[in-house]
């Protein structure tokens, strides 16, 4: 009897990976911020909310502080699309730091 399970299929094996429960990670959340001194609204689904939320924690920064820094540091911000920014950023993150363990 084999213990290890061959996965053929990695999108199969991520789509048994999500359950009913995790259904409001697909959810757009709408939350407001001012950067700068100006309004915005930015809408990311909840998985990216939970990965920035774990990165300003990690950082010792507030949320907003942390949307701030990417705004800044971001060069697609630039063309105001900072929910593109803030996705890619949550990828890399998760890509570069959070697999690696430091």
């Amino acid at each position: 009897m084999s213990i290890y399970t061959e996965v053929s299929d990695v999108l199969d094996h991520m789509f048994n990976a999500c359950t009913t429960a995790q259904i409001s990670e697909f959810v757009p959340e709408k939350r407001g911020f001012r950067i700068h001194g100006h309004s915005t609204t930015i809408s990311l689904e909840r998985a990216f909310w939970n990965v920035l939320e774990d990165m300003a924690r990690e950082n010792r920064l507030t949320l907003p502080r942390l949307v701030e820094r990417v705004h800044d540091g971001c060069l697609v911000a630039n063309d105001r699309n900072i929910a593109s920014c803030l996705r890619v950023i949550c990828l890399k993150y998760l890509n570069i730091y959070a697999a690696s363990g430091t």
